[in-house]
């Protein structure tokens, strides 16, 4: 696939991130806080994460994990919590405010769209409801995930193993077969356990016991 440009990663982002607002617009209060893929974080939880990552640039990151002595989950438990609102809806405008932020540390674009992507599915899988991003969105993600590891050990979790899309060019790595829609094997890749039982082939096993140690 030919390399897509910032801006055109950028709008992407931006266009997940508007996807998620109204779909969180429908949500009850109680859905607001039901568990998330995400670890221990509830929906409330991981949508104020989103706007944090939107709104910490280089320096402000730099600085934020100094303070966390280089711990990830204690400079994103922190950074979270400025984004929590007093309710629900509060939150949900926090996040309607970062939708057309460039704003991040780095200049990994390909990541933040990723962030977006999963963290939106690790909302949605668990509330039911169904939404497939466009396969532009997808493919840039897929690949940057089996070429990096960055903030999830998407390329540890690939190695060795020849990953292929079923509704999609993404095909990645040589080894035994794990196929599956394109959205999944981003999903399992970044640590998430729920999406396995969508993928098949010889290969499967061998990523199953990888995500398992991670507990996601």
């Amino acid at each position: 696939m030919a390399k897509i440009r910032d801006n055109e990663l950028w709008a992407l982002t931006h266009a997940e991130r508007a996807a998620l607002a109204e779909d969180l617009a429908t949500l009850t209060s109680a859905q607001w806080h039901h568990e998330s893929l995400c670890g221990a974080w509830d929906v409330e939880q991981v949508v104020a994460h989103l706007s944090a990552a939107a709104s910490i640039g280089q320096w402000r990151w730099i600085r934020s994990m100094l303070g966390a002595r280089f711990r990830p989950n204690v400079h994103n438990l922190r950074r979270l919590r400025e984004y929590l609102g007093a309710t629900p809806e509060a939150t949900l405008e926090q996040f309607r405010a970062v939708i057309t932020s460039t704003t991040a540390p780095t200049s990994d674009t390909a990541a933040y769209l990723g962030e977006i992507l999963v963290h939106a599915e690790d909302i949605r899988f668990p509330l039911g409801l169904s939404r497939t991003p466009p396969m532009d969105a997808l493919m840039p993600v897929a690949e940057f995930y089996a070429l990096r590891d960055f903030a999830v050990p998407s390329r540890s979790n690939a190695a060795g193993l020849h990953l292929k899309a079923d509704d999609g060019p993404f095909a990645a790595g040589t080894g035994p077969l794990v196929e599956g829609p394109t959205l999944s094997l981003v999903m399992v890749m970044a640590g998430r356990r729920a999406h396995l039982d969508k993928l098949h082939g010889p290969g499967v096993q061998i990523l199953r016991s990888r995500v398992n140690e991670l507990g996601n």
